[in-house]
């Protein structure tokens, strides 16, 4: 932990930005608070600048590339992306933020896949981080546009979407072995005569509660996607986001069992296998960035 990180710091409206170099994410809050002209008092969450992921984890925070962008935001304060309207001036006041966003890029809403074609040229090692929604999205996705965004060769492209639905088949199959297992234990349970545990409120018919997965998002600050996959999908954890992933472990136990209405056994269990999704998925990136040092460390031993 005493290596100094070095990453930069903006505020909420991206006018004040500053390079830092700290060795922890705790650090990054003081000194951006500090350099931010944040009270010390206030509570603020860290974000990436490019695309609002939240940063709680420490071991997420270290495996970011250097130079990484962060915005700090106050509790009421959230994210949003750069948009250029009024000559480039609308971005500056806050309310025209919330108009930007409903009133301005369609040209994104026609094409998904343009914002997550820029994180994979910003960093390859995105796909592992993203959700099952957003890999379908870039496999989908025309080849030769695609191509086009990523300032990739075609076959180049190709490759890369066949390698992320090689990634959507691999969780897919993770699924289908967990419910296998689960299956497995029932019976195993029937059979020597345990008694089943009674189903709690929200246990059956979990596709019901999908209704009222909005109402639950404006008390709890989830999407209501993600609620659906929690409630009513088998292995939500290989279906979410990492995003999604850190936001239910930082919640904790007792939280999700209010949001989910669930016993503390299940509640419990899904956690579990949250963080262990999330740890497995860091563990992956850290990897990946372990390999890309060696390799630029032995092209510049070999350059000299």
């Amino acid at each position: 932990m005493t290596d100094r990180k070095p990453c930069k710091v903006c505020n909420f409206t991206r006018q004040k930005s500053y390079g830092l170099a700290v060795p922890s994410l705790d650090d990054l809050k003081m000194k951006g608070s500090e350099f931010l002209g944040f009270s010390s008092t206030e509570p603020v969450t860290v974000v990436l600048e490019n695309d609002g992921t939240i940063v709680e984890d420490q071991a997420y925070f270290l495996c970011l590339p250097l130079n990484t962008k962060f915005m700090l935001l106050h509790e009421k304060e959230k994210w949003s992306p750069v948009r250029r309207v009024d000559g480039g001036t609308a971005w500056m006041a806050r309310d025209s933020l919330v108009l930007e966003a409903d009133t301005v890029d369609t040209s994104s809403a026609a094409a998904p896949w343009l914002d997550l074609a820029q994180q994979l040229k910003h960093d390859l090692t995105s796909i592992i981080l993203m959700s099952e929604a957003d890999l379908q999205i870039l496999v989908d996705a025309p080849c030769l546009e695609l191509a086009s965004a990523l300032g990739f060769r075609e076959k180049r492209t190709k490759d890369l979407q066949e390698t992320l639905q090689r990634a959507l088949d691999r969780r897919e199959e993770e699924r289908q072995s967990k419910e296998l297992l689960q299956l497995y234990v029932k019976a195993a349970e029937k059979e020597n005569g345990q008694q089943e545990v009674p189903s709690q409120p929200g246990q059956e018919g979990a596709g019901e509660e999908e209704v009222d997965a909005v109402e639950v998002d404006f008390a709890s600050g989830f999407i209501s996607r993600t609620l659906m996959v929690l409630k009513g999908k088998t292995s939500p954890e290989t279906r979410l986001s990492t995003e999604d992933l850190q936001m239910v472990v930082a919640r904790g136990v007792e939280t999700m069992e209010q949001v989910l209405g669930w016993d503390r056994i299940r509640t419990s269990a899904l956690l579990q296998a949250c963080e262990a999704e999330l740890t497995g998925r860091l563990q992956q990136v850290q990897a990946v960035q372990s390999i890309r040092s060696s390799t630029q460390l032995d092209s510049s031993r070999q350059s000299s």
